[in-house]
């Protein structure tokens, strides 16, 4: 095979490939927005906020380390809705069910269906619980987000580098002589049979 057809192949596989990333990128671009946006959004329509720095609430050792850093902040992003389910939510729901959990709770007030204490208590704890797996939702989602931003910023990469190879190839091109062969293969010696 001459060298210039060689050549000429792996330019335009090496265009072809960052035409292709470059496509990616922004579809991965455009997903970091579609997912990032909402939940951002959705996050601060609720109007959560973080106990003031100082209070009682942040007081407690199970939560002073995870939720200090946001003191007084409103809840925007995933990463704050896992701290907010994991270390707020979660600590209490632990303090009022002694460790029980919802279900342990529910099948006991349903064997005791005139207790009406325990009867709010499941009440209390299916609201807490559903509530924090809505802001593990979020958060998923916040994650999502920012792989497809890592994500996107690899794919832009990539299809610069494949650029600059296609441009230096073609550069190449130029100069290689047009009688010139790509030596395959080259101290291996085929015989007949």
């Amino acid at each position: 095979m001459r060298r210039r057809t060689f050549d000429a192949l792996m330019i335009t596989a090496g265009l072809a490939l960052a035409a292709v990333l470059t496509v990616g990128g922004g579809l991965l671009t455009w997903a970091h927005s579609f997912v990032s946006d909402p939940v951002g959004t959705q996050l601060a329509a609720q109007q959560i906020y973080f106990p003031e720095k100082g209070s009682d609430a942040l007081a407690d050792p199970a939560i002073k380390p995870y939720l200090s850093q946001y003191a007084g902040q409103q809840l925007t992003t995933g990463a704050q809705a896992k701290a907010y389910a994991d270390h707020f939510i979660a600590v209490h729901i632990d303090e009022m069910t002694q460790g029980q959990t919802y279900a342990e709770l529910s099948a006991k007030s349903l064997a005791n269906p005139d207790d009406q204490k325990l009867a709010g208590l499941v009440n209390t704890v299916f609201k807490g619980e559903t509530l924090r797996g809505l802001l593990l939702n979020a958060y998923a989602f916040g994650q999502m987000a920012t792989i497809a931003l890592y994500g996107a910023i690899a794919a832009f990469v990539g299809a610069g580098v494949m650029l600059v190879l296609a441009l230096l190839g073609l550069a190449h091109l130029r100069r290689v002589p047009a009688e010139e062969e790509v030596r395959i293969g080259a101290g291996l010696k085929v015989t007949a049979a």
